[in-house]
């Protein structure tokens, strides 16, 4: 499905060094993601080599980003196809994934991907703003991620919640993150964030990306998360 030579090259230009074995569970999730995506809309991105920069690659950035993540707890917000989240244990298997989305024929999806990838992913659905308030997934989590086109502000709001005091979210933005982190920062100090770094990517062919990390440095206030209209109409600045 992908050329996985090129796919292990260019990790290879950002270290990480793929084995035979990693490699070829990126060749199947290619394939799964282009075989569903006739059934459901999971991505606009089809492309071999295109699935090998814009998905592979740009989710295993947040590796580097967040530093070595052995036996952590991660909770991938609104994962959608399983970005960042899927490929970043395909790297490091011993993570222990949440795989969070709101559309149950996604999650039907990611069942079905992690079972075929020997991933023991939890695979849960539902909305942020609901699971962030129950006990067994509020703060419990040492890191949040999300890929997601939302606003960082209310993106903070849906994922800090989940996250350990000491823990992180790192969110994976667009390259031009300037304006978007001045409109969050009073957002990301009331739920107990903190911008720790942002880091950024070149990636090949021109592609531009950001990673937020957000240290969680307090808990968050028990009223948040609030629901989507209350974000909208209500902003925190």
């Amino acid at each position: 499905m992908i050329p996985k030579e090129y796919l292990q090259q260019i990790f290879q230009e950002y270290h990480f060094f793929l084995t035979s074995e990693q490699a070829l569970s990126f060749d199947q999730y290619a394939g799964l993601l282009t075989e569903w995506n006739e059934k459901i809309n999971l991505t606009s991105i089809l492309e071999p080599k295109e699935i090998c920069i814009k998905h592979f690659l740009d989710s295993v950035l947040l590796l580097d980003a967040v530093g070595e993540m052995g036996k952590e707890t991660l909770i991938d917000v609104g994962t959608g196809a399983g970005f960042p989240s899927v490929p970043c244990k395909i790297i490091r298997p011993e993570l222990k994934v949440t795989l969070l989305d709101s559309l149950q024929k996604r999650i039907h999806f990611l069942s079905v991907l992690s079972n075929e990838l020997g991933q023991d992913n939890h695979c849960v659905h539902g909305r942020a703003e609901e699971l962030g308030k129950k006990a067994e997934y509020r703060e419990q989590f040492d890191f949040a991620t999300a890929r997601a086109v939302a606003h960082l502000r209310e993106l903070s709001e849906y994922c800090l919640p989940f996250v350990k005091t000491g823990g992180c979210f790192a969110a994976l933005k667009g390259y031009e993150i300037e304006e978007e982190l001045e409109e969050s920062k009073k957002a990301i100090k009331v739920l107990g964030g903190e911008i720790q770094e942002v880091r950024r990517y070149s990636l090949p062919e021109g592609n531009k990306r950001a990673i937020v990390v957000i240290k969680k440095i307090s808990q968050t206030p028990t009223k948040y998360p609030r629901n989507a209209g209350k974000m909208r109409k209500q902003p925190i600045v």
